[in-house]
């Protein structure tokens, strides 16, 4: 009789992390609605902007960034440089570097989207505002 010897075999393949994660899930307020940042590494971060029915954010230019904005639920008017296009669930839309563009939801429930940054600098205060319904333009 042949003699059976059970074993068992644990091994775990770990792999580091190249680039680690940091700021997540920090919403920030705003007059418009809100943003939470979901993820950020080096070159990137992903935030999920909610605006409120009737709203928009300020015309505005970044120096170091492009976006991609994907509508996951309501409606989007995008101005990107001198087109403007509305954009419903699942579609999306790419804002280059150094273009003027702003967000708008003239929907009546709120405008949900996911957007990825890219560049070298993502910080907040690389915005340039040429127009601003909440007065936050500097003269």
């Amino acid at each position: 009789m042949a003699r059976y010897q059970e074993t068992t075999q644990t091994d775990t393949l770990h792999i580091p992390p190249v680039i680690s994660s940091k700021s997540i899930a920090a919403t920030e307020l705003r007059p418009w609605g809100a943003f939470t940042v979901l993820e950020e590494g080096r070159g990137y971060k992903i935030k999920r902007i909610e605006v409120k029915p009737g709203h928009r954010l300020s015309l505005q230019m970044h120096h170091h960034r492009s976006e991609h904005w994907i509508v996951v639920s309501g409606t989007a008017r995008v101005v990107c440089g001198e087109q403007e296009v509305l954009l419903s669930n699942n579609e999306s839309t790419y804002v280059p570097q150094c273009t003027a563009h702003r967000l708008e939801n003239p929907g009546v429930i709120p405008l949900v989207l996911i957007e990825v940054q890219n560049g070298e600098y993502l910080g907040e205060d690389d915005i340039i505002r040429y127009q601003d319904d909440y007065a936050r333009t500097k003269d």
